[in-house]
């Protein structure tokens, strides 16, 4: 397995410091995290069973063996344990035995399951007076632990520090050239499976870790299913094919899409590919700091309504993209979520006809100080094979 870091341990310190700094605003003594993206993002493991215990001046990782050698070679800032028992239980006892007087969790990622560990693992164990552990009890742990008022790790991860725009962008220049080496081997008949296929082998033998989703490849009046996978059914001799993909390398994601023509296209599919390509355009043109997320997707949205094809767009217009395929912001109809430099998000308005065709284009898109830069730049005119 090969294991590659996403950052410098001072670009992880930065981030845990600037964690802390959130966490004294919103008056948190301490803080459990489990997701584990934002274990990754904050400390660099990359294993699949962890928790991270944060306190004002002292940050573990508590993981299982499995992770023994991996952990000491990946986490940055943060000590690691090994857990004899329970990660998470072990990170709580270790928490409530810290002085905290109160610990914070992201109840986004959080069951109800976890949190009754969390407090069934800081009550009294037998001795643990005369070791000079922090008795709380059960009562006491359901009032150590506390659902944060907002999610904090979800809002730095946002904004991309430079590290993270590099590796995101690495990503995305890979999608591109695994799209452009495709393009000429595809033809009528062929799979859509096959075609899936041939791209996450592609992606693999680049270097990718996976693919962010899985592939969808969607043609002829298949094309009208937003999200239709890839199946057996075999491209057609004349029709649209939808193929949105992305790559995970080194932890991060990408995500594009693009639509092409098999055979000759009526003036009808004609109309709807350049209605889309405009709406995604204009939505692209508008993106800079300032600018809410709302005001992103009416500008995809109005151009599709002047062509007389909104009622025919079904989804919001973006989403961001970092150690996750879906992250914030969301740009959907009256979201306020204003746009900051450093954001990755996608832009990707489509028009779906039940049962005839569907076209959908996605670039990925940096903001940055002044506007926006794409990330994916393969081109997004028409294309009949």
């Amino acid at each position: 397995m090969r294991h590659s870091r996403t950052s410098t341990g001072t670009e992880h310190s930065q981030r845990l410091r600037r964690l802390r700094r959130a966490m004294r605003e919103d008056g948190v003594d301490a803080l459990l995290i489990t997701h584990l993206p934002d274990i990754r993002y904050l400390c660099g493991f990359s294993g699949s069973n962890g928790a991270l215990a944060l306190a004002a001046k002292e940050a573990i990782l508590f993981t299982d063996g499995r992770y023994t050698v991996q952990a000491a070679q990946e986490t940055r800032a943060a000590r690691v344990r090994i857990a004899a028992k329970s990660a998470q239980g072990e990170a709580c006892a270790w928490l409530a035995a810290s002085g905290a007087a109160h610990c914070g969790f992201d109840a986004a990622h959080t069951t109800v399951a976890d949190l009754d560990l969390f407090r069934r693992s800081v009550v009294q164990p037998r001795g643990a007076q005369a070791r000079g552990v922090q008795a709380r009890g059960r009562a006491g742990g359901a009032r150590f632990f506390r659902p944060l008022g907002a999610p904090l790790v979800h809002n730095l991860r946002m904004i991309k520090d430079a590290g993270e725009l590099k590796l995101i962008e690495r990503a995305a220049h890979l999608g591109v050239k695994l799209f452009t080496d495709l393009l000429p081997r595809v033809h009528p008949g062929m799979p859509e499976s096959e075609l899936a296929g041939m791209l996450e082998l592609a992606a693999r033998m680049h270097g990718a870790d996976g693919m962010s989703f899985d592939t969808i490849v969607a043609s002829g009046p298949r094309s009208s299913l937003p999200h239709g996978r890839a199946t057996s059914r075999p491209l057609p001799r004349r029709g649209f094919v939808t193929l949105d993909f992305g790559v995970i390398l080194n932890g991060y994601c990408s995500d594009m899409t693009r639509t092409f023509f098999l055979g000759k296209a009526t003036r009808r599919e004609r109309f709807a590919y350049d209605a889309v390509r405009e709406a995604q355009r204009a939505a692209v043109d508008i993106v800079r700091p300032g600018v809410s997320c709302g005001e992103v997707d009416e500008a995809a949205r109005s151009v599709l309504r002047k062509a007389g094809l909104a009622d025919f767009f079904t989804h919001s217009t973006g989403h961001g993209v970092g150690l996750e395929i879906h992250e914030a912001p969301r740009l959907a109809a009256a979201e306020q979520q204003l746009l900051v430099s450093g954001m990755v998000i996608t832009i990707e308005p489509g028009v779906y006809l039940p049962g005839r065709f569907g076209v959908r284009i996605e670039d990925m898109v940096a903001v940055t100080g002044d506007g926006a830069r794409v990330l994916t730049p393969a081109p997004t005119a028409w294309t009949e094979l």
